[in-house]
C-alpha cells in the first residue's frame, strides 16, 4: 500500500476525535517509531510503498488511537529535555510545562559551584530528577514516590539516560520529616480537582494514572501543604522549593508558602500564560 494512503486512512478514522494537525503528528511519530522514516519522507517520495508486514503496526496503532490511547503509550516512549523516556500507563506522560520548571531550576543554579543535594517528590516517569541529574552531573539527586510501579519505570529511565538517582518508595503524606537536608526540593504533585475532570480529554481520563493526577475538591492543596511543611524543616538555610501548580490555585499556593515563612516567593506563568510554577526560599 502507498504510505500516503495510510496517512489518508488515519485522517478518515481520527479527524472526528482529534485536530488534523494532531493526527498528522501521530502519523509521523508512528512511521518514525515503527519504520524509521522521517516526517519529510512523503514530500521526497510521494509514491512510497510499504509492505503488509510494515503496515501492520501502523494499523494496530490506529485502532488504539481510536480508543484514545495516548500515542506515547502506544510507542512506549516520549521525549523530555532532549532525552528519551520510557512511559506506560503506570506514569504520567511528561508535559512541556514540566520542562519549563526544570529549566527554571537549571537557570537559577547555572553558576552554582558546590555539590547540590536535590529531592524530587512524586517521581512518576522520573523526568524531573533524571533531567536534573543529567544536566547537573555533580548533584546528588533523590526521588520519592508512593507507587512501586512508577519507581520501576523511573529506574529504567535512569539507566536509559545513564544517571544515578536514589529512589525512595514512601508516601509523602505519611512522612513527618526526612532524615536528610536538601539544597533544593522540587515537586509536581497531584493537583487536578475532581471538578476539573469535565474539561479534560478522554485520553487522559481513561489512560493516565489517576493517583498522580487528582485531589479532592475540598482539600486541593493537600500535597502542597505537606511538602511545604517538610521543606520548611528539611531544606538548608536559603534552600529553594519549586512546585508545578494548578493554574487556578496560584495565589492560594503562594499564600501557603508565605504561611510557612518562605521568602522571595515567585509565581511564574508557563508558555501558555497560565500560573504554573512557584518558587520560594527558606528563611
Amino acid at each position: 500500500m502507498f504510505l500516503k494512503e495510510i496517512k489518508n486512512i488515519f485522517h478518515q478514522e481520527l479527524d472526528a476525535l482529534y485536530q488534523k494537525d494532531e493526527v498528522n503528528s501521530f502519523f509521523y511519530i508512528l512511521i518514525e517509531h515503527y519504520l524509521g522514516l522521517q516526517r519529510f519522507v512523503l514530500a521526497m517520495e510521494p509514491h512510497l510503498i510499504i509492505t503488509k508486514e510494515e503496515e501492520s503496526p501502523l494499523f494496530e496503532a490506529l485502532s488504539k488511537l481510536r480508543l484514545q490511547v495516548p500515542v506515547q503509550y502506544i510507542t512506549g516512549s516520549t521525549e523530555f529535555m532532549e532525552m528519551e523516556f520510557i512511559v506506560n500507563e503506570d506514569v504520567l506522560i511528561p508535559r512541556p510545562e514540566t520542562e519549563e520548571l526544570v529549566r527554571w531550576i537549571l537557570d537559577d543554579i547555572k553558576d552554582h559551584q558546590s555539590k547540590l543535594k536535590i529531592l524530587d517528590i512524586g517521581t512518576g516517569s522520573g523526568c524531573i530528577p533524571i533531567a536534573l541529574a543529567k544536566y547537573l552531573p555533580n548533584a546528588e539527586v533523590y526521588s520519592l514516590d508512593v507507587s512501586e510501579k512508577a519507581i520501576v519505570v523511573a529506574k529504567q529511565n535512569a539507566v536509559l539516560n545513564k544517571v544515578s538517582i536514589q529512589f525512595i518508595k514512601d508516601s509523602i503524606l505519611e512522612i513527618a520529616t526526612l532524615d536528610e537536608d536538601f539544597d533544593i526540593i522540587v515537586s509536581n504533585p497531584p493537583y487536578v480537582r475532581e471538578l476539573e475532570k469535565a474539561a479534560m480529554h478522554e485520553n487522559v481520563l481513561k489512560h493516565e494514572p489517576a493517583l498522580a493526577l487528582f485531589v479532592a475538591d475540598d482539600n486541593p492543596l493537600v500535597f502542597y501543604n505537606k511538602i511545604t511543611a517538610i521543606a520548611a524543616h528539611n531544606l538548608v538555610k536559603k534552600g529553594s522549593l519549586y512546585f508545578e501548580i494548578n493554574q487556578y490555585l496560584g495565589k492560594e499556593t503562594e499564600l501557603l508558602l508565605e504561611t510557612h515563612n518562605f521568602s522571595d516567593i515567585t509565581l511564574r506563568q508557563d508558555v501558555f500564560g497560565n500560573d504554573r510554577m512557584l518558587k520560594g526560599i527558606k528563611n
